[in-house]
């Protein structure tokens, strides 16, 4: 009679744990195995079936069952003493790891080499002490706190537009797009091979610009666009009266926008007053991704023009125009998921941290 196989139990913060690290690319081969085995034998999996989906042993198996089973994720852990004693001193790890965060002067950031050689080790030791403290002085990721004192109003006026619009009226994403430039490539690029991407040559010459106003329908996806040469307060004022022609007059119009001076123009706030269906709804300062439009024109410039070669304004337009014809042609909403609470909980942790670092 076969042996009943023994089930193991885990809270759901120790499942998501498990499942980061069987997926994790910064951590070592041996602890992504030692996931999978868990994660396997918390579904029920037995000892040898197990060992066979991963091409191990069952008594690897069974060693790393048993230790979570006593003593949770830190049983997965390689005990003190084992393996081969480390060859670089401590004090030595500590100043790569600690000094990371200091560069050189005139430099704005460590390679792996400048920091061989300052802490007299080689490039490849840098990398394994950096990869195994999950520490990346290469990359860069932008941000821009809002300083907005009505943030928290604003935010949740424009998130409970998205979650719960109101009824008998239209959502409508509105913002320019300006200085959409009409670039042409000095030399024709290659197109795409196997083993080979696209090409395209670094210079370029400019035929000039142009601005696109769009209003994108939070419901259906459906888009209202103009484009103009300028955009002053003028050619918003007349994408205004556009809308108006091009929406049931019957409803409603909720428009999100940001804060830029020509969407509060004085003749523009007067020409609101005179239209009561438009409401305007602001959302904070130096927060433009709340506002949906913002994903449509990332989708416009990756497909139209950031690769593309326009002989002239006109060219650049016309594609444009095909490309707004596509897609209202079978229109797509673009849905909002994120939990707005969690959205403040680390705007508020992005605040303290950087608060403390101008403390220090």
């Amino acid at each position: 009679m076969a042996r009943p196989i023994k089930h193991l139990h885990a809270p759901p913060e120790v499942l998501r744990e498990l499942r980061r690290r069987s997926r994790s690319r910064t951590i070592g081969m041996r602890d992504r195995e030692r996931a999978a085995i868990i994660l396997l034998r918390l579904d029920g999996v037995g000892v040898e079936d197990a060992a066979a989906r991963l091409d191990t042993t069952a008594k690897r198996v069974s060693l790393w069952s048993r230790r979570f089973a006593t003593s949770g994720l830190a049983g997965l852990d390689e005990r003190p003493g084992r393996g081969r004693k480390p060859s670089i001193p401590a004090e030595q790890v500590a100043r790569v790891i600690t000094e990371v965060t200091r560069p050189p002067g005139g430099r704005s950031r460590w390679s792996i080499r400048s920091m061989g050689r300052h802490a007299a080790i080689s490039a490849s030791s840098v990398q394994r002490i950096w990869s195994r403290n999950d520490l990346k002085p290469h990359r860069l990721k932008t941000f821009k706190l809002s300083n907005d004192p009505r943030f928290e109003e604003k935010f949740w006026d424009v998130i409970g537009l998205y979650l719960d619009p109101p009824a008998q009226a239209l959502v409508l994403c509105c913002d320019e797009k300006s200085q959409c430039q009409a670039l042409e490539r000095t030399q024709l690029g290659l197109p795409l091979a196997p083993k080979r991407p696209r090409t395209m040559t670094h210079d370029y010459i400019r035929h000039g610009t142009v601005t696109l106003f769009a209003a994108l329908s939070q419901l259906t996806g459906q888009l209202i666009t103009r484009t103009e040469g300028r955009h002053t307060h003028v050619e918003w004022l007349r994408f205004l009266k556009q809308i108006d022609r091009e929406t049931p007059r019957e409803l409603d119009l909720h428009l999100i926008a940001d804060n830029y001076a020509t969407h509060k123009h004085p003749k523009v706030r007067a020409w609101l007053d005179s239209h009561p269906r438009f409401k305007m709804h602001f959302t904070p300062t130096s927060s433009s991704w709340l506002n949906m439009v913002e994903r449509f024109f990332a989708d416009l410039t990756s497909d139209v023009i950031r690769a593309g070669s326009f002989t002239s304004v006109h060219n650049l337009v016309r594609d444009i125009n095909a490309y707004l014809a596509e897609r209202n042609a079978a229109p797509r909403a673009y849905v909002w998921k994120a939990c707005g609470a969690d959205i403040l909980a680390k705007i508020r942790r992005a605040r303290a941290a950087a608060a403390g670092a101008l403390a220090a």
